[in-house]
């Protein structure tokens, strides 16, 4: 999905980081319902979304939402009877489930202050715990000292592993190039009335420069940015570049972008790099924290899409929403895997930039 058509050549930019967390079988509890409860309501992604906002201010002790897209329902989780009502009557299904979202985030941030190079953590709000992922670098002694920091929270969190490793990398190819790797270009921005583009921290942290071809003249250079702790970061075009607000969805066509927005959990998603080109999935969670071998970077977005090596930096968006730009993850899309995603709205609001 290249966003850009690129000066009087199309330019893409692709980033080089690619992750993806071993999937599992997620297990969900759902609530017994009575036969006077009435039924959901029929939604949309984004009027599930809408709903899910307006019931988080109104019950006390919020336990998170996902969106069922097969059944096109939004799930709220609540932990009793009282705000059950009020869920079902506003539309939504409810299951009544034992810890809040300040909870699992309090179990969260205590397993991430932990700083395990080689794991992920993010609350599942499927399956009302927090999920801690470890990669192949885990094992041993650290993979014991792990196992006791989860036991630690009685019953709060749970361990999944992978055979990949988390890792972000700039890889050769077709795409954007710099001195010694390329990356996929996220979203065209504009900053202080000028044009650039957002894509991944580690990608504008490592490389100063980007042309359209490998060893070409430089359109753009790097700017303000952040890896690790987060995963973004701008470059702005240096000529005359076309920059139109779209995506390449690797097909002859390309999809306009209007505006970033928050992922939600359970959306239905699309990712375009350089790479792969374009690949579809869903949400599993949000706010999520992943120890690459460079640092830990948090607040990311969880997805079961497929990454490679060169697709770092690309866009994640929804019909005409960016969403966010490809960090890391582990996998591949021969094989599979879960990749993590530095949202847009985040990135543009550290920035000071504008979809455009």
């Amino acid at each position: 999905m290249r966003e850009h058509k690129i000066s009087k050549r199309r330019v893409a930019i692709a980033g080089a980081a690619v992750a993806a967390l071993a999937a599992g079988t997620l297990t969900i509890t759902t609530a017994n319902a009575s036969e006077d409860s009435p039924t959901p309501k029929s939604l949309s992604s984004a009027s599930a979304s809408k709903l899910a906002t307006s019931l988080q201010k109104d019950l006390k002790g919020d336990a998170g939402a996902y969106y069922d897209a097969k059944a096109k329902q939004l799930v709220v989780n609540v932990t009793d009877d009282d705000a059950k009502a009020k869920a079902e009557a506003a539309g939504a299904k409810a299951r009544v489930v034992e810890h809040t979202l300040a909870q699992l985030g309090t179990v969260k941030d205590a397993l991430t202050e932990k700083d395990v190079t080689g794991t992920a953590r993010a609350v599942d709000v499927k399956t009302n715990k927090v999920v801690v992922t470890a990669d192949k670098t885990v094992k041993g002694a650290k993979l014991a000292q792990l196992k006791k920091q989860i036991k630690a929270q009685g019953g709060k969190a749970e361990l999944k592993q992978t055979a990949g490793k988390f890792t972000t990398k700039i890889a050769g190819g077709d795409a954007i190039w710099g001195d010694g790797g390329r990356c996929s270009l996220g979203f065209n921005v504009t900053k202080d009335g000028k044009a650039g583009f957002l894509t991944a921290g580690h990608c504008t942290t490592a490389i100063k420069s980007w042309s359209d071809k490998e060893g070409g003249e430089a359109i753009a250079e790097s700017g303000d940015g952040k890896f690790p702790g987060a995963d973004y970061g701008i470059a702005m075009y240096s000529g005359e570049t076309e920059h139109p607000s779209e995506v390449n969805l690797y097909n002859g066509s390309t999809q306009k972008i209007s505006g970033a927005a928050e992922a939600e959990v359970g959306q239905k998603v699309q990712r375009s790099g350089s790479t792969t080109q374009l690949h579809d999935g869903t949400v599993k969670a949000v706010d999520a924290s992943v120890s690459y071998p460079e640092g830990t970077v948090d607040g990311l977005i969880q997805t079961d899409v497929c990454a490679e090596p060169g697709d770092s930096g690309g866009s994640l968006f929804a019909e005409d929403k960016a969403l966010g730009v490809t960090s890391g993850g582990s996998g591949d899309c021969s094989s599979g895997g879960e990749t993590y995603f530095q949202p847009a709205t985040t990135a543009l609001d550290a920035l000071g930039a504008q979809i455009g």
